[in-house]
């Protein structure tokens, strides 16, 4: 099977890869609901989910690259099923165990957690991230990228890169030295500014981890559902076409499902 992702919405997506499915940072708010960002901080989405909790496939784990509020909601808190692998960061699984998430599971950076079927193993390794510069990132909840392997008959067939809520950063250049040839990377854009300060990619950055990482295809999420992403979806597009990587460089609408073969 086709390597494919769901776009459901912010950085919430649906992978099926080989015979796995996973469901990426969970925020099923609805237009209109507000979203809590931390530290008296909230957001008003802009835009309506393309599914909800019942319409997920059945799902072999949550990918969490964080735990804000636009990322795993009071939604996904009452509605997902609590006995779910959640891999996610050290800190947002202390918090996820005390609210009745038993199997979430904390990854240190370059970690790796398995998932069995048949002879297919799936392999999900914890990635440096920087949510916010200097001093301020320890305002933040801790954040992870995450490296996804497909192996069959323990040879790799498949590798994707989650970029989480990350900047630019030095820390990112270990990423494509350690992991090379990625096939696939699912960018979270949208240049969140708070109070003006930068703390997601925007398309300059996001352009210049294209350029860092290399993968043969670049799906774009994360850029229009809350009022505090600034920079657009068409930016970003615009950014690849002049530095010449549009052709690897393919959108995804909500409720739409695309391979992540280039």
């Amino acid at each position: 099977m086709t390597p494919e992702v769901t776009f459901v919405g912010t950085a919430t997506t649906v992978l099926r890869i080989g015979g796995f499915t996973l469901l990426t940072d969970p925020n099923f708010l609805h237009r209109g609901q507000r979203a809590y960002l931390g530290r008296g901080l909230w957001s008003k989405r802009s835009t309506d989910p393309a599914l909800t909790i019942p319409e997920l496939p059945p799902l072999d784990a949550v990918v969490l690259s964080h735990l804000h509020g636009d990322h795993f909601d009071r939604v996904a808190r009452r509605g997902l099923d609590k006995a779910l692998p959640i891999l996610t960061t050290p800190q947002a699984e202390r918090k996820l165990r005390r609210w009745g998430f038993g199997a979430a599971e904390g990854l240190p950076t370059w970690r790796a957690y398995e998932l069995h079927r048949g002879d297919e193993t799936l392999r999900l390794t914890a990635l440096p991230g920087q949510h916010g510069p200097g001093l301020l990132d320890r305002a933040l909840p801790d954040v992870m990228g995450s490296l996804i392997d497909l192996e069959q008959g323990g040879q790799r067939r498949f590798r994707l890169y989650v970029t989480g809520d990350t900047l630019r950063r030095p820390q990112l250049a270990e990423i494509p030295a350690r992991f090379p040839d990625i096939d696939a990377m699912l960018i979270h854009l949208g240049g969140t500014r708070i109070a003006g300060i930068l703390l997601t990619l925007d398309a300059r950055q996001g352009a210049d981890v294209v350029e860092l990482i290399r993968p043969r295809l670049t799906v774009p999420i994360h850029y229009d559902d809350y009022p505090v992403f600034r920079s657009p979806l068409r930016h970003f597009v615009e950014e690849a076409r002049r530095r010449g990587f549009a052709g690897q460089v393919r959108t995804v609408s909500r409720g739409e499902t695309v391979p992540l073969t280039p």
